[in-house]
């Protein structure tokens, strides 16, 4: 079965459930700041872990320690259920 792409006002409502989180019908993005550097790695390694367990990996961007993550499903060709699901998974892990 497909993935459905959603749509810009379903991105909308959804992402009132994620604070940090921001985005439109081509990908979701948060950048989040650690302590430190190696924090900062530490963070996007616990991130590969789950990313790999769902096989759904985001796209991540290191400057020092600013980590943004941005989410797509791109063979769906946009922003799915999948994204949303790892947005809040990666919120777990950064609050955590």
């Amino acid at each position: 079965m497909a993935d459905l792409t959603l749509s810009a006002d379903e991105i909308t409502a959804s992402l009132v459930e994620l604070p940090g989180w921001s985005g439109d019908t081509l990908g979701i993005r948060r950048t989040v700041e650690a302590e430190s550097f190696p924090a900062a790695i530490a963070l996007v390694d616990r991130v590969a872990v789950v990313a790999e367990a769902r096989d759904h990996h985001p796209d991540i961007d290191i400057r020092w320690r600013k980590v943004t993550f941005t989410l797509v499903t791109h063979s769906a060709g946009g922003v799915t259920a999948k994204d949303l699901d790892l947005a809040s998974e990666i919120d777990a892990l950064v609050t955590g």
